[in-house]
């Protein structure tokens, strides 16, 4: 331990504690704006500087640590100037268009030069050139509005190991760009968008597809259905204030009946259809193990889809040929539903709401369109974007009552819901692999050992003597360890989950951003609680999935089912495969 002074507060703390780290503990607040604690503490923007007695020159408090008998002042004259001067400097080289730009209100540079009560630039405009982004990519980067922080090249590198982001050019020309010289959407993004909520302000963001959405509810001889992810529900209301308890599922389907759609529907619903179909596939790959790729990998996330074919094709075929829930969701209401109405199926606009970018590049592989020829799904809107689509329709969540889902398709049960969480998924299927199996329920809290933020979980369960070993992964940083574990023979598993996105989709790019907070936790325990709550707890039971199996897909895995429900991952291809 060490005696240090913090604006005239005397306190002892470790002596590798980081000045910024050593303010906090005195209650004492010092601004930032690249730091991201363990990720990015480089000190690039200088905001965080402070004063030290004895020193001419200014330290930055993220990334130096204290010392015995240091005296530290964090808001000094010398300390003020040098920071507005800093921020000015940044915001020479950034393009301030507040008022349309998607980070307005929650932009950190805007909030540093506020609490700095910056009025007026002084220095001249140098705008990097702005290079052209490709408007139709799910991802898109404004050069002008980059300060160069170098946390997208963090996230990117260190934590999804997908490399796509770099340091390029030299001197003043110093900026970020997508690296090896490829544009971005002929990179091996796996539109994770880990980028996006990094980035501490717009340069990154969303294709915006609201004006699509609001064109479709707007048309007369359309029919509007949009369903909501599991994910959706522990996040769309933090826009708006709302705590977990108040921004339920039936408060925003409330909403999205105000803005306009027709039928608002639940994706845990065909979240339960997955697991029928996936866990069904995974008993039959089981019984055929000799001849099947193993592990079976599973195909929820089209992030890890789009990572697993860029960087290890020769895994592709272990992924579950089943499709997301999404998708899923969007062949059966273009399918079934259809028939249920009585109309055309190209009548039909689906919608989802989802908590990452890669939904929309899912959506739109030309073989995700089975139902009727057209895609299965039309457009997959962020939560991001969905709390913009109701802000601009002006409707006041807080001032409307819970509204019931339709049906059928708004049944899902407490195993569809857990989705949204790291382990979700395996321990669904796990729920109903053991009913397939063995004709009777397992205590639905059987299989908790996957879950938690654990970024690489194994655990091993008997199912009637069969031994079934496991392993969960989150952040495609562990599933690169993984997949090059089990290329090397390290490690063995029948059955894995992969998410993209830390801690699953409840930490999603395409989730609310809080900068420099981690949100996923607290998030994917609200799915567990509401689980825990719920009458309805596996997917087998679900009575709307014995329904549209009675009806119309007759069992798992049967013809119908395999023409609507699967898919080739062969059938569409990233730029570098082969």
């Amino acid at each position: 331990m060490v005696n240090i002074t913090i604006d005239g507060k005397k306190l002892q703390v470790p002596e590798d504690t980081k000045i910024l780290d050593a303010a906090k503990q005195a209650g004492i607040n010092i601004p930032t704006l690249c730091y991201w604690k363990d990720l990015n503490e480089i000190g690039a923007c200088r905001v965080c500087v402070v004063e030290v007695e004895g020193y001419r020159k200014l330290f930055a408090a993220c990334n130096n640590t204290v010392w015995e008998g240091m005296v530290v002042h964090t808001n000094s004259k010398k300390v003020r100037e040098a920071r507005k001067v800093n921020v000015e400097m940044i915001l020479s080289e950034h393009n301030v268009e507040c008022t349309s730009c998607v980070r307005s209100g929650n932009c950190s540079l805007q909030s540093v030069a506020n609490d700095l009560n910056l009025r007026k630039e002084r220095f001249k405009k140098n705008l990097p050139v702005k290079k052209k982004s490709n408007e139709d990519f799910p991802l898109i980067r404004d050069y002008e509005k980059c300060i160069k922080c170098m946390r997208c090249v963090q996230v990117c590198d260190n934590v999804q190991h997908s490399g796509v982001w770099d340091v390029i050019n030299t001197g003043s020309k110093t900026t970020v760009d997508v690296g090896q010289g490829y544009c971005l959407e002929e990179s091996n993004c796996a539109l994770c968008g880990q980028c996006i909520t990094h980035c501490p302000v717009g340069a990154l963001y969303e294709r915006d597809d609201t004006d699509k959405v609001l064109d479709a509810v707007a048309d007369p001889d359309k029919i509007t259905i949009v369903q909501i992810a599991p994910s959706i529900r522990t996040a769309w209301g933090e826009a708006f204030g709302l705590s977990p308890k108040e921004a339920t599922v039936e408060r925003l389907a409330a909403c999205l009946h105000e803005v306009g759609f027709d039928y608002v529907f639940d994706t845990n619903f065909s979240a339960d259809l997955t697991i029928m179909e996936e866990g069904s596939e995974f008993l039959e790959r089981l019984k055929n193990k000799d001849k099947s790729k193993f592990p079976m990998f599973t195909s929820c996330c089209p992030g890890w889809v789009r990572f697993v074919k860029a960087h290890y094709p020769e895994f592709v075929d272990n992924l579950s040929t089943a499709k997301s829930p999404q998708q899923m969701f969007g062949a059966i209401a273009k399918s079934y539903y259809a028939e249920i109405l009585k109309t055309d199926p190209k009548n039909i606009f689906v919608v989802s709401i989802m908590p990452c970018l890669a939904k929309k590049h899912e959506c739109a592989i030309p073989v995700m369109n089975d139902a009727c020829g057209e895609p299965d799904v039309d457009v997959a809107l962020t939560t991001r974007e969905v709390d913009r689509l109701i802000k601009a329709s002006f409707v006041n969540p807080a001032e409307l009552s819970d509204r019931e889902l339709d049906m059928p398709l708004g049944v899902g049960s407490g195993a569809g819901n857990i989705f949204g969480a790291t382990g979700g998924v395996m321990e669904a299927a796990l729920r109903s692999a053991y009913f397939l199996v063995t004709g009777k329920n397992p205590d639905p809290d059987a299989f908790k050992a996957v879950r938690g933020m654990d970024g690489w979980k194994e655990a091993e369960f008997d199912i009637e003597g069969t031994t079934i070993k496991v392993a969960v992964t989150n952040g495609l940083g562990n599933a690169d360890k993984l997949l090059s574990a089990l290329s090397k023979g390290e490690v063995s598993y029948d059955f894995v989950e992969v998410m993209a996105c830390p801690g699953g989709c409840v930490g999603g790019g395409g989730q609310p951003i809080h900068d420099g907070v981690e949100s996923a936790p607290v998030r994917a325990d609200v799915l567990y609680e509401q689980d825990k709550n719920m009458t309805l707890r596996f997917s087998h039971e679900n009575p709307s999935i014995t329904a549209v199996y009675r009806e119309y897909l007759e069992k798992p895995l049967g013809e119908k089912s395999h023409h609507l429900l699967h898919t080739d991952h062969h059938g569409w291809q990233m730029p570098n495969e082969k």
